[in-house]
């Protein structure tokens, strides 16, 4: 797989758990090493960025987006992977995103309260499933935007960066999903902890 393929895959917002194991690989070896520095993303947008990851994906009795560093992993790839438009459609979002937090708060995102930038992410999350359903419902009348359709939804290609971000990294691959990167010995037999019987 190359890594425009794979782009494209994140572009889509593709579903990760259908991810073969091979792409996984790939993703990870996306992720920066410790002490990172930004090439892409400026100071508030990377503020932006790790506040909006916080609310999609945030910490609970494991490590959230914020605590993985998604927003290293998405600099990463607005950097190494995107071409200048894709680069700047992401970067447009992100000034939508503060634009629509002026509107209804008074104040960019990242000053906004967490309650408040949860409910302006669930109201994009919920636009773009009305506009989804119109379009499945109106197909053959109204004409496609085939621009859109090409840059994606800003929100949803967000989202599916930031889900390929966290449980492609470390703590999201081993703590979250409980997966190894390369089993260990085979241990059969062994009794299932409780929150796995069902």
């Amino acid at each position: 797989m190359q890594r425009r393929e794979a782009l494209k895959l994140l572009m889509a917002g593709g579903v990760l758990p259908a991810l073969p194991t091979d792409l996984f690989a790939f993703f990870q070896g996306a992720h920066p090493a410790s002490g990172y520095t930004l090439r892409t993303l400026n100071p508030h947008q990377n503020d932006t960025v790790v506040a909006m990851i916080d609310q999609i994906i945030p910490e609970t009795d494991t490590p959230g987006a914020k605590a993985a560093r998604v927003n290293e992993f998405i600099d990463v790839i607005l950097t190494e992977w995107a071409v200048d438009e894709e680069r700047q459609n992401f970067l447009d979002g992100l000034v939508g995103v503060d634009k629509q937090s002026n509107e209804l708060f008074g104040k960019n995102f990242v000053d906004a309260s967490p309650a408040q930038q949860f409910a302006l992410l669930r109201a994009m999350d919920e636009s773009i499933a009305t506009q989804r359903a119109r379009r499945r419902r109106h197909e053959n009348t109204i004409p496609e935007d085939r621009d859109r359709q090409l840059r994606g939804d800003f929100f949803t290609v967000f989202k599916g960066i930031t889900l390929h971000g966290y449980y492609t990294s470390e703590s999201g691959f081993t703590q979250e999903l409980k997966l190894e990167i390369i089993p260990g010995a085979h241990h059969g037999c062994v009794s299932l902890p409780a929150e796995k019987k069902a």
